[in-house]
């Protein structure tokens, strides 16, 4: 399985996507007969999964987050659960609100905000890069 991790998005390992589609391909040829189905889904949505290099590289640690509200979402759930029955829907709705302000205040700012205004206007990015439009 270290293998697909090289390939897929968040691994760190594949520098370019050239690298990650090698990666990819040699996976589904070497799992594909044992995981059949598995490596069937991972194929269908290979272009999802390998867009990870099509953002800029400062990003790259937010996207290898694969539960970025986790932690919040377990501060939650362990308050409501030592609270259970204690409380009216009206209450537990307003103290979960309370506790997700409260963790708000403890997240880590996200690397490369200056680079969001080019992605929302199309700017294009190759392996964490962003490229050069050609003067029309």
């Amino acid at each position: 399985m270290t293998l697909l991790r090289n390939a897929l998005p968040g691994s760190g390992q594949a520098e370019t996507k050239a690298e990650a589609n090698a990666a990819f391909d040699f996976f589904v040829e070497t799992h594909g007969v044992k995981y059949d189905e598995a490596v069937a889904r991972l194929v269908k949505d290979r272009d999802a999964l390998l867009t990870f290099h099509d953002y800029p590289a400062e990003h790259w640690t937010h996207i290898r987050t694969s539960n970025p509200i986790g932690s919040m979402v377990a501060t939650v759930r362990h308050r409501t659960k030592r609270t259970k029955g204690c409380l009216s829907r009206k209450t537990g709705l307003a103290m979960a609100f309370k506790l997700m302000m409260s963790a708000q205040k403890k997240w880590r700012k996200r690397d490369g905000q200056n680079r969001l205004p080019e992605i929302i206007q199309g700017i294009e990015f190759r392996d964490g890069i962003r490229q050069l439009q050609a003067a029309a």
